[in-house]
């Protein structure tokens, strides 16, 4: 599968999210837009990685950032996973694989010796104008934050 690249236009897009309303890439364009993707929602690294974006969101969005977190888990799990910990983002619930693939980041995972497919964990980062900027990854889940900031 073939995985944005930078200066690549943010694909169009409508998934549900956690509180099972549309969103519409369309409407991310205007501002900064940070797309995270993880594999399933309550897992250790997974919680990490988006409470370290929650813990930083007032920093991001006066930076004039929006964030949207991305996996295949169904709408329910995503309540529950942003009820839980307070997110102050939407999380879609990619449950028809639509979104991640158009991202190009579902594929063969390898863990233990056991191939199946999954969400690879990665960040898209893009411009007001919907262009992606930059790629991580080899996302740190604990200090994502910073790698966001300082590239």
């Amino acid at each position: 599968m073939k995985t944005l690249k930078v200066g690549d236009k943010l694909p169009n897009f409508e998934c549900i999210n956690e509180n099972e309303e549309i969103i519409n890439s369309n409407d991310l364009i205007g501002k900064k837009l940070i797309v995270f993707f993880y594999p399933r929602a309550n897992t250790p690294g997974c919680t990490a990685e988006a409470c370290n974006l929650s813990e930083n969101y007032q920093k991001l969005t006066d930076l004039d950032y929006q964030i949207i977190g991305v996996s295949c888990d169904k709408p329910k799990s995503q309540k529950n996973f942003s009820t839980k910990f307070g997110f102050p983002y939407p999380l879609l619930a990619d449950v028809d694989q639509k979104v991640v693939k158009l991202f190009g980041v579902w594929g063969t995972k390898k863990m233990y010796g056991r191939e199946y497919e999954g969400i690879y964990r990665m960040t898209f980062i893009f411009d007001n104008d919907g262009i992606l900027e930059r790629v991580i990854d080899k996302v740190n889940t604990k200090d994502h934050t910073n790698q966001i900031l300082n590239g």
